[in-house]
């Protein structure tokens, strides 16, 4: 017998398979699972937010047995990426879950603030009777965010690390929020896939814009604005001008603002505003959110490393770039309830951005009736959440159970956003070798639609627009 046939090569891994279990036809919810020969990976672990049957599916058990997923790979902090991983914890996910050091971090606040939320929820339904569950329970609760948070494995961004034998992950830099990052995974059979996550913007106040894409076998390219065009000094005009109609009225602006980014955006918005007395002294401007003070901690605290991924200007006005102050913190519940007997001018910067829960929903409820007030919208508001519904000329909101009239003025300013819009993503694009196929994900349809359109016409690549559940080779 030949010595081939004594001892045969080893076969050939097989292409990996890719799923997409999450961030398909919405915003929301990402999910992409990997499958190798010898690894499951799963990039991102978001939450479904906005219409409620994509909320159901935050209920519905995972796609896979959580407990054989070998790893997770977070691209940044914020809930529709990361929300899911409690739940996943509790459906026996025991891994390492791989995202960059300020990730981790911030990724840990907003996961103990999610199970508050949940348990919040939960036990105001139960005093109240305003949901159809008999009991209402929460999705998870602070212990399994807690576990969750316990298998958090910081890797730093621009060094590969092997996640399994095999298959190697590389971080680079993704300009979003504080730590995002877009992931580059070499698997065992040598192919190459890239994820975007949300991919940041040039111009955005506090960071550097991504670092460029350097190419991949298979690409998955969100599409948030895939059909929009950011107008960043039109924006700064229209949100000075809601301020001061609204200060002219007596009235009183809650801004929505997700706690992680688009609080400091906002709140550096306001320094600049006054200190050009567009927004007088004597106005009080409230930051109701624990979660996003504790996110400025981690932001300032990233100063005084000079991380490399703030701008420069960030960096050479130090900590005060990014302080609360002279802005009133709300830290407290009852210093949040104690902003209900303010009435006008004033500010009120509160989460969460779409308005799906937490502190704001207190304050809308107070506020919107009066058309002396305004509400401005500051970044994309998915559909199905209070936020879109509030953009969309909505007559009357629904809180707490109950329907609340809509008389306040209200003030779409999506160009606050911290995502890169179409001729961002392009540009982004531009110059790195085509990707065998491109596939456009975290995206409401006519987004994901229009961008596969300009990555055809104007690149010549190849870009599909993926269904909920689809599997497909890498290669």
């Amino acid at each position: 017998m030949s010595e081939a046939a004594l001892n045969p090569a080893p076969a050939a891994p097989r292409p990996a398979l890719l799923s997409f279990l999450g961030g398909v036809g919405t915003v929301t919810g990402s999910k992409f699972l990997v499958e190798s020969d010898h690894a499951r990976i799963l990039v991102d672990c978001g939450l479904f937010q906005g219409f409620a049957d994509l909320r159901r599916r935050n209920w519905e058990r995972f796609a896979r047995n959580a407990s054989d997923i070998h790893a997770v790979v977070v691209t940044h902090a914020h809930l529709d990426h990361c929300g899911y991983l409690p739940r996943l914890v509790r459906q026996g996910f025991r891994g390492p879950i791989l995202t960059s050091a300020r990730t981790a971090r911030l990724a840990g606040i907003v996961l103990r603030d999610s199970a508050r939320l949940q348990m919040e929820a939960a036990r105001h339904a139960n005093e109240h009777g305003w949901s159809k569950h008999r009991p209402a329970e929460p999705l998870y609760d602070d212990s399994d965010a807690e576990k969750a948070i316990s298998f958090f494995d910081p890797v730093p961004i621009g060094d590969t690390v092997e996640v399994v034998a095999g298959t190697r992950l590389l971080l680079h830099h993704g300009g979003h929020i504080l730590g995002s990052a877009w992931a580059h995974l070499t698997l065992e059979d040598g192919h190459t896939l890239a994820v975007s996550g949300d991919l940041g913007r040039p111009g955005h106040p506090l960071l550097l814009p991504p670092e460029p894409f350097s190419g991949a076998d298979v690409l998955l390219m969100e599409s948030t604005y895939g059909d929009r065009r950011h107008d960043q000094e039109n924006a700064r005009s229209e949100f000075a001008s809601v301020i001061a109609r609204t200060l002219a009225r007596g009235g009183t602006m809650v801004i929505p603002a997700f706690a992680i980014d688009r609080t400091e955006v906002v709140l550096h918005e306001l320094v600049r505003l006054r200190q050009q007395g567009a927004l007088p002294n004597s106005v009080p401007v409230y930051v109701d959110s624990p979660m996003a003070l504790a996110a400025l901690d981690v932001y300032r605290d990233a100063v005084r490393e000079q991380a490399a991924e703030l701008r420069p200007d960030i960096l050479a006005q130090g900590e005060g770039a990014l302080s609360p102050e002279p802005f009133l913190a709300a830290r407290t519940v009852q210093e949040s309830i104690d902003i209900n007997s303010v009435h006008g001018p004033a500010v009120i910067v509160s989460s969460s951005g779409m308005a799906t829960g937490g502190r704001v929903l207190h304050h809308l409820h107070r506020l919107l009736p009066d058309p002396r007030n305004a509400v401005v919208v500051v970044g994309f508001a998915a559909a199905g959440t209070r936020a879109r519904d509030l953009v969309e000329g909505a007559r009357s909101l629904k809180m707490f159970g109950e329907y609340v009239p809509v008389r306040a003025e209200v003030a779409d300013v999506p160009h606050f956003s911290a995502h890169a819009d179409a001729a961002q993503i392009l540009d982004w694009l531009r110059g790195a070798p085509p990707p065998h196929t491109t596939y456009l994900v975290h995206g409401e349809p006519t987004a994901s639609a229009a961008l596969r359109e300009r990555i055809d016409r104007e690149l010549g690549w190849t870009a599909v627009v993926p269904r909920s559940g689809e599997a497909v080779l890498v290669r």
